[in-house]
């Protein structure tokens, strides 16, 4: 229970909706400071951002360790008596979607980002560095209920677009608790051509949402982006408070000065994150986690990082202990 809630905050004025331009301001600024970074620390390689589906022969070389025993071309290895593979060349004609949970969990931070600016800030990175190759990408937008959908597109334009549609959005009151199977569902119905899908979400849901994401993964290529808050682990001493749970508005009073009661807010927590671990472990998914306080640099980083090493653990390597955990 405790996972649901979070401290009441001061009530905020009404807002009036996003500023003419939001977007564009919002897309330039990340196209400065964060955009730029990566492309000098990646240095153009987004390979690993998609992963292409073509097998157009592109070259012959030696073997290596960690290659694909698959890729051996036995004619060329017997005739020069040394091990060599074929080198494809991948399909780059692939669709990236973001399923976007934005119900009224995700509207919760407790320093300076909320968990949706977070999510914001990634889905443009992300949509504008694949739109510049020449990939398209599309949305589906949960709020009470999957209400938008965005097709595939590519070109800046579109990247606004879909953020547009992020920051747009009224801030919806209690609607009761999320139901991530209705969005991974209308995505199975939506999104046939074999694609990456980020699922973007606190997964602070009703429990049904697992055999769907399952599924999805079967057909495509599934990463889990996990929005998180440092608060949600782990309570510090802020004497009595109110707490209220952001989906059905239940408020709770409870005195955080009682170490008890922090310690089992800490363990409930714990338990709760090993569980979603290893469902989405089961579910074959990739998972990013990404925090209120995170570094939006780094962590697109560690996500190119965890591809590149799922592309060797393909090959026949092990995956490293540090990525098992996020697996």
């Amino acid at each position: 229970m405790f996972g649901l809630f979070k401290p009441k905050a001061a009530p905020a004025q009404a807002s009036t909706g996003p500023a003419p331009g939001e977007a564009e301001h919002v897309l330039r600024h990340l196209e400065w400071t964060v955009i730029r970074r990566l492309d000098g620390l990646l240095q153009g390689d987004y390979r690993t951002l998609l992963r292409g589906t073509g097998i157009d022969l592109a070259d012959l070389r030696e073997y290596q360790h960690h290659d694909d025993v698959r890729h051996i071309d036995w004619n060329v290895t017997a005739r020069l008596q040394i091990p060599h593979v074929r080198v494809f060349t991948e399909d780059r004609e692939m669709a990236a979607w973001f399923l976007l949970d934005l119900s009224p969990s995700v509207d919760f931070g407790s320093g300076e980002q909320r968990k949706h600016h977070v999510s914001a800030g990634f889905v443009a990175v992300l949509a504008r560095l694949l739109t510049r190759h020449g990939n398209r990408v599309g949305a589906l937008l949960y709020g009470a209920g999957v209400d938008t959908v965005i097709p595939a597109g590519s070109g800046r334009r579109h990247v606004l677009r879909l953020m547009h549609a992020m920051l747009q959005r009224p801030r919806h009151a209690e609607v009761g608790t999320t139901r991530l199977h209705e969005l991974l569902q209308s995505a199975a119905g939506i999104v046939h051509r074999r694609s990456t899908i980020f699922v973007v979400s606190d997964f602070i849901s009703e429990a049904g949402w697992e055999k769907p994401l399952g599924l999805l993964a079967q057909r495509h290529e599934v990463v889990a982006v996990r929005l998180m808050d440092p608060l949600e682990r782990e309570l510090p001493d802020l004497g009595l408070i109110t707490m209220r749970d952001a989906e059905s508005g239940e408020q709770l009073l409870v005195d955080t000065h009682d170490p008890r009661f922090r310690q089992r807010f800490s363990q409930i927590a714990a338990q709760r994150e090993a569980q979603l671990r290893q469902t989405l472990a089961r579910a074959g998914v990739d998972t990013l986690e990404l925090s209120t306080s995170d570094d939006l640099v780094q962590a697109i980083l560690r996500f190119t990082d965890l591809r590149k090493r799922r592309s060797r653990v393909v090959a026949g390597a092990k995956l490293p202990t540090h990525l098992e955990v996020v697996a």
